[in-house]
């Protein structure tokens, strides 16, 4: 690859065609059938106590979907759209919820993320700094993976909205995973890796600090109310940033080793000229352009609205919802001599948003049906959480619990307000301090980390066509796992001396 071979320009809106691997042709011949298999079981079972038939149909046409997403026999947009079907057909959510789901908040802000992400590639913006740390940073894949990491490090705690974070860093990832060879479509480990540390580091650095997330909020807010003990900033941040820092060292170094390990060859930039090249291509843009300084602008601008929500009743007397901030940005950059953008421009890829209705109204219907409620309850009482067992046993099948979770659960808020009350409720049966159970069970909600369904910035990574479906499912699944692992040594010493465990 040369120079001008290297890809700047990104087009998410087109779907990558990728050449599926023998394993992942299996997947799809024997994932039909099963997800029909699961569905048949579970819909036409005699409905259990305390679930109602519109709840065990949502189950039911989630469990179909999942099969599908993960072993893909259809494309996963088409999947959203059969389960959307399923739902209305079979009376698991209504039919104005399901067909309402594109117009809701969550929907609506990947629409403008993906606008204002298209700005920066528009000005070049990105293409500036991805040659700069390219050049910094990237004499071997190691440090650039290693320099990405630290960058969600040093924005999570600064900018809390993990879709803005996504949205930053997503133009510059695609630039440099061009000038290591992985494009969309045509994708390499080294991009496997880069996107999968990056939405790994996204989610996973929010469970740091108490503000890097709404449900970390609405968790110890369960804890202060049901608890009746305070967890502050510093509390959250003490105990859970180390077990961050820990885990992500070791995605670090196992993905480009053992998970998806990166070729002798995809090391290095494929940049016929190595580093001079790219710094001849830096000196050649020249000085900031008049529209990298309005994108670089803008996007500011925007961050600082989703970075400052919870001053804005009393600077402005009413509050800028993350949506309207993105849309305000979005307005300007379209704005004639102000913005720099046309329509035809902006970079949104459709087959996500259809793809991301489909996952929200399958999880939106587990909640509003009670299916959610009853799972985990169902769960707790099926490894006999109503038996006499010592704190140490109930901590590690809760906290095994919890991290889990969010392969079914598809909301961080939803298992929140659904877990963390029986959580506590669990806890006081048993005579334990809520805070021993309920905080580390809080500590993993924003490892949403094994699907591309569980998370907003896992949707607009996977939309760049760098990796599979079954790869994520494998790096976030043996990350996951590694946390568990973690997470229990960690309440038999550092959460300990703490104080959080007894």
């Amino acid at each position: 690859m040369n120079a001008q071979e290297i890809n700047f320009d990104t087009n998410l809106n087109v779907l990558p065609i990728r050449k599926a691997t023998r394993g992942e042709d299996r997947m799809r011949y024997i994932g039909f059938p099963l997800g029909i298999v699961f569905f048949l079981i579970l819909y036409l079972m005699p409905t259990p106590n305390g679930l109602t038939l519109e709840a065990q149909a949502a189950i039911a046409s989630f469990a179909l979907a999942l099969t599908w997403w993960v072993t893909e026999p259809l494309p996963t947009y088409a999947t959203s759209l059969f389960l959307m079907g399923l739902l209305t057909f079979f009376n698991g959510w209504p039919e104005h919820k399901v067909l309402g789901v594109f117009g809701l908040e969550v929907i609506w802000l990947n629409i403008m993320a993906f606008i204002l992400s298209s700005t920066l590639v528009k000005s070049q913006l990105a293409k500036r700094f991805a040659l700069w740390i390219g050049i910094r940073f990237g004499h071997s894949s190691l440090t650039i993976l290693g320099a990405f990491i630290v960058l969600q490090l040093f924005l999570a705690p600064f900018i809390p909205a993990t879709t803005a974070r996504t949205v930053m860093v997503l133009p510059v990832m695609l630039v440099i995973g061009s000038i290591y060879g992985s494009t969309s479509g045509k994708g390499n480990n080294f991009g496997v890796n880069l996107f999968m540390q990056n939405l790994q580091g996204i989610s996973i650095f929010s469970s740091g600090f108490l503000t890097g997330s709404t449900c970390n909020i609405v968790a110890a807010a369960f804890i202060f109310e049901m608890g009746n003990q305070k967890i502050y900033y510093s509390d959250w941040m003490i105990g859970m940033l180390p077990i961050t820092l820990i885990v992500m060292s070791i995605s670090w170094w196992l993905g480009p080793k053992y998970l998806f390990p990166i070729k002798q060859e995809d090391q290095q930039p494929k940049v016929k000229g190595g580093f001079k090249v790219m710094q001849k291509m830096l000196d050649d843009m020249g000085g900031f352009k008049l529209a990298e300084a309005k994108s670089a602008s803008i996007f500011i601008f925007v961050l600082f609205l989703w970075a400052t929500d919870r001053f804005h009743m009393g600077w402005f007397g009413f509050e800028i919802s993350a949506v309207m901030a993105a849309l305000i940005g979005v307005v300007i950059v379209f704005l004639p001599k102000i913005g720099f953008m046309k329509w035809n421009d902006a970079d949104i890829p459709w087959h996500v948003m259809i793809f991301s209705a489909g996952a929200y109204s399958g999880g939106l219907a587990l909640f509003d049906s009670g299916a959610a409620r009853w799972l985990v309850g169902s769960v707790f009482d099926m490894v006999g959480l109503d038996s006499n067992l010592n704190f140490w046993l109930v901590y590690i099948i809760i906290i095994s619990f919890a991290m889990y979770a969010h392969l079914f659960f598809t909301s961080k808020t939803m298992r929140s307000i659904v877990m963390i009350p029986i959580i506590i409720a669990v806890a006081q049966q048993f005579g334990f301090d809520p805070v021993s159970l309920a905080l580390p069970a809080a500590f993993t909600l924003t490892w949403v980390i094994t699907l591309p369904t569980n998370a907003k910035p896992n949707l607009i990574l996977y939309s760049a066509g760098q990796f599979s479906i079954s790869d994520n499912l494998k790096y976030g699944l043996t990350v996951s796992t590694i946390g568990v692992v973690v997470m229990i040594i960690a309440g038999f010493t550092w959460f300990r001396f703490l104080g959080i465990t007894p």
